[in-house]
């Protein structure tokens, strides 16, 4: 299981925010984003208080939230599964122009490495990645930077054989779409959904926000020619320093633009 940001489940206790809340949050997050699926299941609330280190009064106080909001149908002996369907319908883009704003977007900032590790997938990550719970996965934590100011805040998560020749050196200086592409992954597709969230503490320590402050959130699901998903990443920006341009009139859409 992920936290909001794409690390590892936490809740933080420094907060005013209940804990129960906190993660109703998260996991309505993945939700309305459609990183949690219609129809998949959530975790027990023994699954969450193992997960997040809170009491299993806690955790069910977060389900039963969500089930409150009609995300979430909780059946005896069945569990917690997904109800919510999201009314968002895809737009379709060029992938080719798409990966050539996202190089462009690499090239413009500079990056600083703040983790790497292998991690077993959960979900929603092995979902996205349409791979088995517990496969081992490169995560990778960066930010972006420009003009001495954070601009944004990035995780990803690649099968461990794209990212065997990953090091901690080329992750400083080269973007992921070009390490994969080392890696021999044809990029041939993109599943992208963007909303809108709030900084959680690690967020707002990394982009220079305060907690609570607005955030614009992309999820991204990259896949090769074979359509087999070789990353997903969670991107989170600072909304007065980037933004996402959709333009009716040319077949260029979904640009980013550095304020």
């Amino acid at each position: 299981m992920t936290g909001k940001n794409g690390g590892k489940a936490g809740v933080d206790r420094d907060q005013a925010v209940p804990l129960y809340h906190q993660i109703f949050l998260q996991l309505r997050e993945e939700i309305t984003s459609g990183e949690r699926a219609f129809g998949s299941r959530l975790p027990t609330e023994q699954e969450l208080t193992k997960e997040y280190q809170v009491s299993r009064i806690t955790a069910r106080r977060a389900l039963e939230e969500l089930a409150d909001h009609q995300l979430v149908e909780r059946k005896r002996r069945v569990g917690t599964h997904v109800i919510f369907r999201s009314p968002a319908r895809p737009i379709h883009g060029n992938i080719e122009q798409a990966l050539e704003s996202l190089r462009n977007f690499g090239r413009a900032t500079q990056v600083k490495l703040l983790e790497v590790d292998m991690v077993s997938a959960r979900p929603p990550i092995d979902e996205a990645l349409d791979l088995p719970a517990g496969t081992e996965l490169l995560r990778v934590v960066r930010t972006r930077w420009l003009d001495g100011e954070p601009l944004g805040h990035f995780v990803s998560y690649i099968p461990s054989d794209l990212g065997k020749a990953m090091t901690r050196a080329n992750l400083k200086t080269t973007p992921m779409l070009t390490l994969l592409e080392d890696a021999g992954a044809h990029i041939g597709a993109a599943h992208q959904t963007i909303s809108a969230t709030l900084a959680d503490a690690a967020v707002s320590a990394s982009l220079h926000v305060d907690i609570g402050s607005p955030i614009l959130r992309v999820s991204r699901t990259v896949f090769d020619v074979n359509e087999r998903p070789v990353q997903h990443i969670l991107a989170q920006f600072r909304p007065d320093r980037y933004q996402i341009r959709l333009d009716l009139n040319s077949p260029r859409i979904l640009e980013p633009q550095i304020i």
